[in-house]
Formats: structure tokens, C-alpha cells, sequence
């Protein structure tokens, strides 16, 4: 998919709204729901962010270096490998939280002072050629399901929990 002027301002108005609404669903809410599972195998709140978070630093590097080098070559590194190398799956959420919005503060500012043609500036990674438009594209679609998912888990607090605004 080629970038336009409208699908760049499309996806970035999706990366920004990620800080906002995981804020607006965690809002009040006691730090021990942010760590509630339903079972074993199923994600906390905070376990959704934590693999954000993840997924954010091992995009965001590879769109920095696109920004940074000529059509660079770049080795695969999968978010879900990244994430075993962090503590973030063991921090507080508010914690957290406040990371991955200063972190995303930060990359829409790079992403917003691009040139246009700067979004078609590229990488290989996988054998597959991506962009700084795919890459973008690709967080913001993969951030905005699990937002969806962050949001029906906290959900009016979950069931049996205080809300505490």
C-alpha cells in the first residue's frame, strides 16, 4: 500500500489515540485489577501493554533506522522474543503506562516532522521490504485490537472491583 497525505494522518491519529485510550480505560482503577487474568493462559491488562510496549520498541527501532540509513538490511527481531529480554511484564501498569506514552510522545514527534516522501523511505528485513508508512501502519492497526482488548478487560473495573476516582 502506497502512502498518501490522508492514510499518514489516518495512522498517526491512531498511534496518538493508543496513550489515550489505554488511559481513559485505566482511569480509577486499583493497580491490582491491572494484573487480574481470568485464567492462566489469558493476558492481564498489564500483559497487553507490556507486549505494546514490546512490539513499540522493536517497530519504533526499525523505523528509526530506516529514518536513519539507505534501504539498511535489518536482522528479525520478534517483539515476542524482545519481551522476555525486559521486565516489563513484571513492572506496575501505571509505571508502565507512563513509559510507553513518553516513548510514543516521542516517536510521533519524529513521525510528525517526516517529509512526505520520508514515509516511503525503507528497510529488508525477513526477506520482505517494509516502509516507514508500512511500519507505522502496522503498530497502529496492531495497537488499536488491543486496545480493544485492554478496554473490555477493565471494562466498568471487571467484576468485584473498586473503582477508586
Amino acid at each position: 500500500m502506497e502512502a498518501t497525505s490522508a492514510e499518514i494522518e489516518r495512522f498517526l491519529k491512531l498511534l496518538e489515540e493508543t496513550p489515550r485510550r489505554i488511559a481513559s480505560a485505566s482511569i480509577g482503577l486499583e493497580s491490582a485489577l491491572m494484573h487480574l487474568k481470568a485464567d492462566k493462559k489469558a493476558w492481564s491488562a498489564n500483559d497487553v501493554l507490556a507486549h505494546l510496549r514490546s512490539c513499540a520498541d522493536v517497530w519504533g527501532e526499525s523505523i528509526q533506522e530506516m529514518l536513519a540509513k539507505v534501504n539498511p538490511t535489518l536482522p528479525h527481531l520478534s517483539p515476542r522474543q524482545w519481551i522476555k529480554k525486559t521486565e516489563y511484564p513484571g513492572l506496575a501498569f501505571r509505571e508502565s503506562f507512563q513509559a510507553f506514552a513518553n516513548q510514543r510522545n516521542e516517536l510521533l514527534s519524529t513521525l510528525r516532522d517526516l517529509r512526505f516522501e520520508d514515509w516511503s523511505r525503507s528497510a529488508m528485513f525477513q526477506g520482505r521490504k517494509h516502509t516507514v508508512f508500512s511500519q507505522a501502519r502496522r503498530m497502529a492497526k496492531h495497537e488499536n485490537e488491543h486496545c480493544e482488548q485492554i478496554e473490555a478487560l477493565l471494562k466498568s473495573g471487571g467484576p468485584g472491583t473498586t473503582i477508586v476516582r
